[in-house]
């Protein structure tokens, strides 16, 4: 949003995790209007998807919690909502924990624990990402199963992730780039919806639970780190 502040003729590509029109930055998604275009990372949209893992990783589980940076508040309110409705749909109890510092992260962690939490999602958030160790550490020491969005939590020890292929996204950026140094109105750039995602779960982390993996599960994973 500062970009867009600073700027209303420079032309601006943009890759972002929440839905560029509630958060501001473009009209629409096919006529984005502006100087502005870029690409959503999905990650928002696709909570359903990762509470679905969770239950067929674990069908006799019925407390879910979410883990969420309330100061990002856009993703904050649409993970929520979303992860409350397919909580209920699936016939799961949900519980929305926040942090936004490593204290708060320790806490809610320690709130987890107090409750006997099944399995826990992490919203996709930057300042969660920055503390992939610390959350990856928690959830493994407290024998918590969790699944995150970036393939770097499940490389940091956290259990299992499945998010956009960052890299094809960036790529695609890229080209949106050239396209618009080659002449093109970002205006008339619709705003593309990433394509790729990938599934990694960590077996190791598995191991160290306590957690056998559903060879259903196993078989639907991009990678599995030994």
């Amino acid at each position: 949003m500062e970009a867009k502040a600073a700027t209303r003729t420079i032309p601006i590509v943009f890759g972002t995790g929440s839905d560029p029109v509630q958060a501001g930055l473009v009209t629409s998604l096919n006529r984005p209007g502006g100087n502005i275009t870029g690409i959503t990372f999905m990650n928002v949209d696709i909570t359903s998807k990762r509470l679905g893992l969770l239950r067929e990783l674990l069908p006799n589980a019925t407390r879910f919690a979410v883990l969420i940076n309330p100061k990002n508040s856009v993703i904050a309110e649409t993970v929520t909502k979303e992860a409350e409705t397919v909580a209920s749909a699936m016939g799961r109890q949900v519980e929305v924990v926040n942090a936004s510092t490593n204290r708060e992260i320790d806490a809610a962690f320690a709130t987890l624990k107090q409750k006997r939490t099944d399995a826990l999602l992490v919203a996709p958030d930057t300042l969660m990402a920055n503390r992939r160790v610390q959350i990856a550490t928690l959830a493994v020491r407290q024998g918590i199963p969790m699944i995150a969005t970036q393939r770097e939590f499940a490389e940091a020890g956290g259990l299992m992730s499945y998010g956009t292929n960052f890299m094809d996204t960036y790529h695609q950026t890229g080209i949106y780039a050239g396209r618009i140094l080659k002449g093109e109105n970002p205006a008339d750039l619709p705003v593309l919806r990433a394509t790729k995602f990938e599934f990694v779960i960590n077996l190791q982390t598995a191991r160290t639970i306590g957690l056998e993996i559903p060879p259903t599960l196993l078989a639907l994973a991009d990678e599995v780190i030994e």
